[in-house]
């Protein structure tokens, strides 16, 4: 069993994600409909907002924070908060005895405008550590690349501002060839750019081993199962591990 801190997002991820699973019925998940319209965006953020706020915070850790920032892929959709890659990152830190806490911020269905839009909530508290996961709803839907980069980069230098010693992790995606080669290219090169740009460090395909192998992903073939979130944290270790 993983013990992790109860920190200010426990609450909110919670709810995120038994909102996330009705909001995925009607989206399915990462695929190429039509995004969410704004106005259900923000009620669910608005929900989140005020069940944290009623609920009796516990008082905040004294650890440095990890804060995982992404979509389905962080949330980890489709399994028990426990099989989340997040979470299994928290169950390294704390089997080497690491002064570390990790919140997992993912919510699913989530594009870069959605990050974009609640990124200043959830930095209401401190943060050390941010590893951004964002992007595989903008290209599974055919959004502009431009308008993703910029999305990145307004939620990259919010972070900046408000956490200027904070380390910064962006995790890399990949588009399918049956995007077009122009698409593909443009879309598998943003990440690194965007890490060479900002210092960050780099992990450049955040689903490498598990993409695309039946055996590893829930029957959706999109979403990493148990047996691939334990493939994921590892990609994700290798680059975190320098950070600690």
């Amino acid at each position: 069993m993983v013990c992790i801190e109860i920190t200010y997002f426990d609450t909110m991820n919670k709810l995120i994600r038994s909102i996330s699973i009705v909001t995925l019925l009607l989206l399915a998940g990462c695929d190429n409909s039509n995004d969410k319209p704004a106005e259900a965006q923000q009620v669910e953020i608005e929900a989140a907002k005020e069940t944290t706020k009623s609920t009796d915070m516990e008082t905040k850790s004294d650890k440095a924070t990890i804060l995982f920032y992404g979509d389905s892929l962080t949330a980890g959709y489709g399994l028990s908060e426990e099989e989340s890659f997040p979470s299994l990152v928290q169950r390294r830190i704390d089997s080497l005895g690491l002064d570390y806490q990790v919140v997992n911020a993912g919510l699913s269905g989530e594009t870069t405008s959605g990050g974009v839009s609640r990124i200043e909530w959830v930095l209401q508290q401190p943060v050390d550590i941010f590893v951004l996961e964002l992007g595989a709803n903008d290209m599974l839907r055919g959004l502009d690349i431009s308008a993703t980069r910029d999305n990145l980069e307004k939620i990259i230098n919010t972070v900046n501002t408000q956490y200027p010693d904070a380390e910064l992790i962006i995790a890399g995606m990949q588009s399918p060839p049956n995007m077009g080669p122009e698409y593909t290219s443009q879309f598998n090169s943003l990440f690194g750019e965007l890490s060479q740009k900002y210092d960050a460090g780099f992990i450049p395909f955040l689903l490498d081993g598990v993409a695309g192998i039946e055996s590893l992903n829930l029957p959706d073939g999109k979403h990493p199962n148990a047996t691939g979130q334990k493939i994921v944290v590892e990609n994700v270790w290798k680059v975190l591990k320098d950070y600690l």
